[in-house]
């Protein structure tokens, strides 16, 4: 597909769009090392390893400790630094 000045946004791809603001010189932002998936409380942590709430709570506690941030009663664990953790 052609880009003009007539092209219509919504008509683009995502890899369209950003081809044609990389022409313009605009920037994407760079990613961050992690995948940006994220869970949250301990629920996140049961589902995440299938596991009860007493043992999500040992291992928000210890093992993957370093990927839980918690700022009040709000829980977050990084997923991919979870695993990694957990598999060490």
């Amino acid at each position: 597909m052609s880009i003009t000045r007539d092209t219509r946004i919504i008509d683009l791809t995502v890899g369209e769009f950003e081809d044609y603001l990389a022409g313009l010189g605009i920037a994407k932002e760079k990613s961050t090392p992690s995948s940006g998936k994220y869970v949250y409380g301990i629920t996140g942590i049961r589902e995440l390893f299938h596991c009860s709430e007493s043992t999500a709570i040992r291992l928000k506690n210890g093992k993957i400790k370093d990927a839980v941030s918690q700022y009040g009663r709000k829980i977050v664990v990084d997923v991919d630094k979870a695993m990694k953790l957990f598999n060490q």
